[in-house]
């Protein structure tokens, strides 16, 4: 993810801490459930989870599905889906008469819905496992990203395959490999998928659920996507939230492809990215278990868990829009940002040219919410507005 997802997420900042959050629900997965797949998959043992010690990873998500009872996802009863290298990046004078180098691999299985008319339409949950390995001899853990991502596919699984009760649509699990190189291994998925790509009604996501942006007090999780299609608006209101995490929802068209949902995206299938945001030690070898909040983890999961539930068993599927409509919601929150800038004084002081930028931008903002509407042309000032205090002010 880059920085300019980090401001952009800013600006979406709620101002709650979770003591001030209204009640909410209590999540049936708990710290306790993915506080192991965290520390396993982010242990020094697995280096960082590249190359080899990437597929130390896979046997383990292939031994959480096999545990759950969960169903082989590719050909020949296969929970792998081997990922080779392309055509450009293979050695000899003639790529096409050589086999094709793996590279790493994807990590499916599934459970097969209840409702004999809907068990065809399916719900795909991926997340990646793979990280950036070791490096100058630092060992880059990973564990926020995106360990803690994968917990939460782990936990769900094994939620829903436990359930009494099966969902009336087939749920999808995938781990996928390779994210940390231009997303290959969701894009493979994509490409060369086990199943007809119009039967995935719901991809869901999440990269990066265990801390916070910026590592300030917050209790948020931000969810993208919803804006392509309305029907998971309107389920993401009746779910609600657990007690203490809150939901804020940010349009994907402001950030770009920052992970695995960039191939159904492009493939017009709904999607829904969760994320928490970026923090101080990203892609550091400072991202460790021990730096986790596994109770926000938790939440997050329980959320996508109901979540899950509420579209698998709802009478309609999710249908993709094209058309997405401005949110003054957007200015409001650019409004909120630049007032907290200019009084943050010390803590965040602004030379003489920042301020007069972010002055311009609060007083834009402010004549838009005193005229009541928000236009396509106000959303492209918008996305200049978010770029230029980025690069002058963040």
């Amino acid at each position: 993810m880059s920085r300019l997802f980090w401001l952009l997420i800013l600006f979406a900042l709620p101002p709650a801490r979770a003591d001030d959050l209204p009640n909410g629900w209590d999540g049936a997965i708990k710290p306790e459930h993915v506080r192991p797949h965290v520390e396993f998959l982010a242990s020094p043992q697995l280096a960082g989870r590249s190359g080899a010690n990437s597929a130390k990873a896979a046997d383990y998500l292939t031994k959480q599905f096999r545990d759950c009872k969960l169903r082989p996802l590719f050909a020949d009863a296969s929970f792998d889906q081997p990922i080779p290298t392309s055509a450009e990046e293979r050695n000899g004078d003639d790529p096409s008469k050589e086999s094709p180098r793996i590279v790493g691999r994807n990590v499916g299985a599934w459970l097969e819905g209840s409702d004999p008319k809907l068990r065809d339409e399916l719900i795909v949950i991926g997340t990646h496992f793979d990280h950036l390995g070791t490096r100058n001899g630092r060992i880059f853990r990973g564990a926020d990203d995106n360990a803690s991502g994968t917990s939460m596919m782990l936990e769900v699984a094994r939620q829903l395959a436990a359930s009494k009760q099966r969902p009336k649509r087939s749920i999808v699990f995938v781990g996928f490999d390779l994210e940390e190189q231009l997303l290959w291994g969701s894009r493979w998925f994509v490409a060369h998928p086990p199943f007809e790509l119009d039967r995935v009604k719901l991809f869901i996501t999440a990269d990066m659920i265990g801390r916070s942006l910026g590592d300030l007090p917050l209790p948020t999780i931000f969810v993208m996507g919803s804006e392509h299609a309305p029907r998971m608006k309107l389920l993401l209101d009746d779910v609600g939230s657990p007690r203490g995490l809150e939901v804020a929802r940010l349009g994907i068209d402001l950030i770009g492809v920052r992970s695995d949902y960039g191939p159904f995206w492009n493939e017009k299938i709904p999607f829904l990215f969760f994320s928490t945001g970026e923090h101080p030690d990203y892609h550091t070898p400072r991202d460790v278990p021990e730096k986790l909040d596994f109770d926000k983890i938790a939440r997050v999961s329980s959320l996508v868990l109901k979540l899950v539930e509420a579209t698998a068993n709802a009478d309609g599927a999710p249908q993709w829009t094209d058309e997405v409509q401005p949110n003054i919601d957007e200015v409001k929150s650019i409004h909120r940002i630049t007032d907290l800038l200019l009084q943050a004084g010390e803590k965040k002081p602004l030379t003489d040219l920042q301020r007069l930028i972010v002055t311009q931008a609060q007083n834009k903002c402010q004549q838009i919410l005193d005229r009541g509407t928000f236009t396509a042309d106000d959303r492209k000032w918008l996305i200049r507005i978010s770029q230029l205090l980025l690069l002058s002010v963040f």
